[in-house]
């Protein structure tokens, strides 16, 4: 409107001096503002008709060659070509530059062949400066605004791939401390459960002191993990597991607490190792007297002590009276661990299970791309149940060395 209405008010202010662009024409004294008004008002639909406004305003100023012509009215036509190619399609926007250049040479080469003079050029000139350079300029300034946004989107995306990354990293972390931390408490604090009913439930010393007992070890074993995970939180970089972080060469002591919490149960645990001994996790002087010639990855060897944790604590929670089996075997690449318990009703206290567990197991097998399988399984006869827990851990090349066969 602003433009319009200055445009206008100039056309107007020059037509009142007596200020034209040519001589007398076909249509003189007031016909030129016609052209004048008519290209006022098209300088209101610049942005919302661009295309309307060109080929209306191509004629008005077509028209106005035919008056005295107005300076006020070829400014707002160029105004126009450059509105055209800033706010139209960007068919327009490529074909309406073309259009001016070959406008512009055809009118200096016509000009120049009619008057045979350098007049022509000057023409020639003329309508370069009235159709090209504002079309060309509208050009330049579209491209900048278009890679100004496409700037702009990019910076965005960039954004938001950067808050996904974030938030799945944040996501992934909650999970590796969730699983670490059901593993390291659910043990003990089954035990302790378990223990405590039993003390509860019947009225005697020695059995009380005795689960009491139980409940004073589990607790100072679960304070100390629960000690080592926060140093971790605190210390660590969370990129690489600590130093202390517990592996196979500590199933001895495992079964051995998995013992003592499981002995009222009337849970016995056997651990089969059958690992290649020189690939055992830290072992070697241990059964065979064989110095170890490799260690399993940190990962794996992990992996493997919190499924077999895991099992023994889902066992001692819900198995029935029996053996629980823990065996290992390497095998080429793979790292095979096997859990079986017996699979029943079980008579005294039992601590509840929210299948976490299992879930924990499952997310740390599928971390190391293995195989992990978690049911019950019918014995030969078809009488018994077991409960299996079995997974596969990639763990790389296996040794050379022969085969050793460890119970405990």
């Amino acid at each position: 409107m602003l433009l319009a209405a200055g445009g206008l008010c100039g056309g107007l202010a020059l037509w009142g001096v007596g200020l034209h662009t040519q001589g007398v024409r076909l249509l003189p004294g007031a016909w030129v503002l016609v052209p004048l008004v008519v290209m006022a008002g098209l300088e209101l639909l610049r942005r919302s008709a661009p295309r309307v406004a060109l080929i209306v305003g191509t004629a008005a100023l077509i028209v106005d060659q035919f008056t005295t012509g107005s300076v006020a009215t070829v400014l707002m036509f160029t105004d126009i070509i450059y509105a055209a190619v800033l706010y139209g399609t960007p068919a327009a926007a490529r074909r309406i530059p073309r259009t001016t250049v070959f406008v512009t040479v055809a009118m200096t080469v016509g000009f120049t062949a009619w008057f045979r003079t350098a007049d022509g050029l000057l023409i020639g000139v003329a309508t370069g400066l009235v159709t090209f350079v504002p079309a060309s300029t509208g050009a330049l300034v579209r491209n900048h605004r278009e890679a100004a946004e496409t700037a702009r989107l990019r910076a965005e995306q960039t954004a938001l791939l950067a808050e996904i990354d974030r938030t799945q990293a944040v996501t992934a972390e909650r999970s590796r401390m969730a699983r670490e931390l059901h593993d390291m408490v659910a043990n003990h604090l089954s035990a302790i459960a378990i223990h405590s009913t039993a003390a509860l439930s019947l009225d005697d010393a020695r059995t009380s002191r005795d689960a009491l007992a139980v409940i004073r070890e589990n607790s100072v074993a679960g304070l100390a993990e629960m000690r080592r995970l926060i140093g971790l939180l605190r210390e660590g970089d969370g990129e690489r597991e600590p130093a202390a972080a517990p592996a196979l060469d500590a199933l001895d002591a495992l079964l051995e607490q998995a013992r003592t919490n499981g002995a009222s149960s009337g849970l016995r645990f056997t651990l089969t190792d059958r690992r290649d001994a020189g690939r055992r996790d830290g072992a070697g002087a241990g059964a065979g007297g064989t110095e170890p010639r490799g260690a399993l990855p940190a990962p794996v060897g992990l992996a493997a002590y919190r499924i077999v944790q895991e099992s023994l604590t889902n066992a001692l929670k819900h198995a029935a009276p029996g053996t629980v089996a823990v065996e290992l075997g390497l095998t080429g690449r793979t790292l095979d661990v096997r859990v079986t318990s017996p699979f029943g009703d079980r008579p005294g206290p039992r601590a509840p299970g929210s299948g976490a567990g299992l879930v924990g197991m499952r997310e740390r097998v599928a971390l190391l791309d293995g195989v992990f399988e978690a049911g019950p399984v019918t014995t030969g006869d078809g009488a018994d149940k077991v409960w299996v827990v079995r997974a596969e851990l990639p763990v790389g090349p296996a040794g050379q060395a022969g085969e050793g066969d460890t119970t405990r």
